[in-house]
């Protein structure tokens, strides 16, 4: 192999300077450029409270009071198992949103008190609370 002469082998060096610059103009370009999506939301105010009409009639609720002898009271007005329904029904009408409170003394017999709430709820009673005396 005479005649030829090897020369060391010349590397390729590429400047990748240029091509990094275009690249960030670019992306400068496109941020500038695009349009942000607007998503539409809900509003997370909440309502303003009712005014009520008669604040008195908003805190009423229908007493009932069972004692330990059995004695039903509504209202502080004593009336046997067969009024009560009625007198719930009456008061209902007058304040659709009246709640109903059956106090029992600890020695009232349950199946009594069971008894009225379920006459509430066939009233259509809609707030039936169950509380203790002594």
């Amino acid at each position: 192999m005479r005649g030829r002469t090897s020369r060391p082998s010349e590397e390729a060096d590429v400047d990748l300077t240029p091509m990094l610059d275009v690249v960030f103009i670019l992306l400068i370009f496109f941020i500038v450029t695009s349009t942000f999506i607007q998503e539409k939301t809900l509003g997370a105010e909440p309502p303003p409270p009712p005014s009520p009409s008669n604040p008195d009639q908003q805190d009423q609720a229908i007493l009932i009071f069972v004692n330990e002898t059995d004695q039903i009271w509504v209202n502080r007005k004593p009336t046997d198992i067969s009024g009560v329904r009625p007198t719930m029904e009456r008061l209902r009408a007058e304040n659709p949103n009246v709640a109903l409170v059956i106090q029992a003394h600890p020695a009232a017999r349950t199946g009594l008190i069971i008894r009225i709430r379920d006459l509430a709820y066939s009233a259509k009673m809609e707030r039936v609370n169950i509380v203790r005396s002594e």
